[in-house]
């Protein structure tokens, strides 16, 4: 047997298998055996050579059919390369030379493309793929010889002491970190024709998910008192890139400074046709590979291509925060894990969340192997269960007296130290486990269904460390404070409703915001809540507190809602819609809103609110009726926005100012607030501190 294919075997039965995809660290393999090449003498030497380029201008000429003229020599080495390894499908359906050269050249130039984006090169990505191919079709178990235990890590409660304690030492790390936002993704699941990032977090200030996530970015970096402005890449791909390029120029970069923005374009990566890893040409076009994304785990070996994280580590960055695309509340929990990441020193700490036991979510666990290394990872929910019973547990996956799993539910959300990092990319390149996950057509395992590709996921970045590495977990106990991501399509989310499980949809994503900012009130300024509201959007019943907006200018911490708001003052009527955004708004109260207040103050400016009263006609959240002509944004919703009447004050210069009724008494002078206050730009015309109807 070849001793290569050897050492791949063995890697990969050590990885493994997991939820019958094959699991195998490629780059670590370094077990491959040396041949010894036996002396020639020069003669020898020459004889050899000149039956060598004979054989390979023989495998060419017959690959290629008298085509190996309209290539070069790195092209032809490519290609020779290829069918060596079994590829010659690639070529069989050329014609002769003078007809479609065109085509031609559009397959080497993407196979060159394709060799160049992978570590190793195209070949490394085919045998990488029959090693995982193999395993697959054996079966191997990636658990044999190993015991499963709960991982070190913290399990907080929101908005507690020891939570705001977090919070508050996060909050410095926050000053020397950098972020990395994973936005590969079109919303085509959701129902939604642009890319994700572009859509609306929420209807009440219209705020979209790449804006949300550079406004907490640009106020940690002034709240967390950083010298340095803080770093954020976003990982796009050819569906993405153009489109996130166009909303950052748009719209400024959203106040961040252009220079702290990096986009790093993920490669696809070929699709495989059957068990001997044949490379599959795209069934419209036979002079095209078909490609799909390689996975989230590409992030990793981006960063270091791009030499971000050596950058970072020279500039005294001390973390790298990455979070999804569509999750507007990580921001709430992501500043407490910085922490808790600083607390123990972790070299890797997964943002978590409770799960139940055996609910469809990877599981964050602790794998013991006989030999005594060990390794924290993410393990799939269906494999979970069973490696339970046939280790510690008959019982399998079940609740502890907390009624939840022991082992915290993974939602993609890391803290990584760069120190650890760093080196770890420099002796990989960034690398990542590889898994494959063919769809058979029938137990024998012989035929796919549709072609496969090798994948990875930026999760699996802890199976490449060292052992003694620090890998950890932080899970805040509290799911609605930190984790409703909108990634269902209103059909899927409301399959899911009928079930009983989160529905991870636009409608829940976006009411979610709402609640997640009223219970911090209810928390941490003793606001008492009225009663939701029981409506009902895309066929699925939700309750819906006010709709409470607390930009991240205002509060990118708990610690600011707490010093900002008095206990107390705010008095919300059910329906009732309040937007603060500013740095410097102060709440003294008290604060009654029957209707719809937004207050906006610029940077400079100090605004005090209270005693204030606002009673007007208000938002509704209407449901929208079947069939009934709509946006993309509220139908994946279920509703639109009807703005009919707001009370809307703005301070766009430096200043104090204080927003409040006028006295019951006769008249005094007026304050710089009733000078200041005026509507917004898209209302200008209205009268200062009057009601606007929209």
């Amino acid at each position: 047997m070849d001793r290569k294919y050897v050492a791949l075997g063995v890697a990969a039965a050590a990885t493994g298998v997991i939820a019958g995809a094959i699991y195998y660290n490629y780059y670590a393999s370094p077990a491959v055996d040396t041949v010894a090449v036996p002396s020639t003498t020069p003669g020898t030497a020459a004889v050899v050579a000149a039956s060598s380029a004979a054989a390979k201008t023989d495998t060419l000429a017959q690959a290629l059919k008298g085509n190996e003229k309209l290539l070069n020599k790195q092209e032809q080495a490519l290609v020779e390369k290829l069918v060596q390894g079994g590829q010659e499908q690639l070529f069989a359906g050329w014609p002769a030379p003078g007809t479609q050269d065109a085509d031609k050249r559009r397959l080497i130039e993407q196979l060159i493309a394709l060799d160049k984006s992978y570590h190793g090169g195209i070949s490394a990505y085919i045998d990488n793929a029959k090693a995982l191919l193999l395993a697959s079709k054996e079966g191997r178990n990636p658990f044999d010889g190993y015991t499963p235990a709960v991982p070190h890590g913290e399990k907080l409660e929101f908005a507690s002491p020891e939570y705001l304690g977090l919070e508050e030492a996060g909050l410095r790390e926050a000053g020397d970190s950098a972020f990395v936002l994973v936005a590969g993704g079109l919303g085509e699941r959701l129902g939604y024709s642009g890319i994700k990032v572009a859509l609306p977090a929420e209807n009440a200030s219209g705020t979209c998910f790449l804006q949300l996530y550079m406004q907490y970015i640009l106020a940690l970096q002034a709240r967390s008192g950083s010298k340095r402005k803080l770093p954020f890449a976003i990982m796009t791909s050819d569906d993405t890139h153009a489109r996130t390029v166009a909303l950052l120029e748009k719209n400024a970069y959203f106040g961040m400074d252009k220079e702290q923005v990096v986009l790093l374009k993920q490669e696809k990566v070929a699709c495989l046709l059957d068990n001997d890893a044949h490379l599959a040409l795209d069934p419209a076009d036979p002079f095209q590979v078909q490609t799909k994304p390689h996975g989230h785990g590409d992030v990793h070996a981006l960063l270091h291509s791009s030499g971000l994280v050596r950058k970072w580590s020279s500039q005294g960055v001390k973390w790298v925060c990455f979070f999804q695309d569509t999750n507007a509340l990580v921001f709430r929990a992501l500043v407490a894990a910085l922490g808790v990441s600083a607390k123990h020193d972790y070299d890797m700490n997964s943002l978590a969340v409770p799960r139940k036991a055996k609910e469809a979510i990877g599981a964050i666990a602790q794998l013991k192997h006989k030999d005594g290394h060990s390794i924290t990872i993410n393990v799939e929910y269906n494999q979970l269960d069973p490696l339970l019973r046939s280790t510690i547990n008959k019982e399998g996956d079940v609740n502890d007296p907390s009624g939840w799993s022991p082992f915290p539910g993974n939602i993609n959300q890391l803290v990584i130290k760069v120190s650890s990092y760093a080196q770890q990319l420099e002796r990989t390149g960034g690398v990542i486990s590889e898994f494959v996950n063919p769809k058979y057509k029938d137990s024998t395992k012989t035929a796919f269904k549709s072609s496969t590709r090798l994948e990875c996921m930026m999760q699996d970045y802890p199976k490449a460390l060292p052992q003694g590495s620090k890998v950890g977990f932080t899970t805040v106990n509290q799911v609605w404070a930190s984790y409703s991501p909108v990634k269902n399509s209103p059909a899927d989310a409301v399959a899911k409703f009928k079930e009983g499980n989160p529905t991870h949809s636009a409608t829940t994503g976006e009411l979610d915001i709402y609640q997640a900012n009223c219970r911090i009130l209810e928390l941490l300024a003793g606001i008492k809540l009225p009663a939701p509201e029981k409506l009902t959007f895309n066929g699925m019943a939700v309750e819906a507190l006010p709709r409470v907006v607390l930009s991240p200018s205002f509060a990118p911490t708990l610690a600011d809602v707490k010093a900002k708001v008095k206990a107390g003052s705010i008095i919300l009527s059910p329906g009732s819609v309040l937007v603060l955004d500013g740095a410097d708004i102060r709440v003294e109260g008290p604060l009654q809103v029957q209707g719809a207040l937004v207050v906006r103050a610029a940077p400079g400016a100090k605004v005090v609110v209270g005693p204030l009263k606002v009673q007007n006609a208000g938002w509704a959240w209407q449901a929208l009726k079947d069939g009934e002509e709509s946006k993309e944004e509220e139908k994946i919703r279920g509703f639109r926005v009807v703005k009919t009447e707001t009370r809307s004050i703005v301070y766009d210069k430096p200043g104090t100012y204080t927003v409040a009724d006028a006295p019951a008494a006769p008249a005094a002078t007026p304050t710089p607030a009733s000078a200041a206050e005026k509507a917004p730009a898209a209302a200008a015309s209205a009268p200062p501190s009057s009601k606007k109807k929209h």
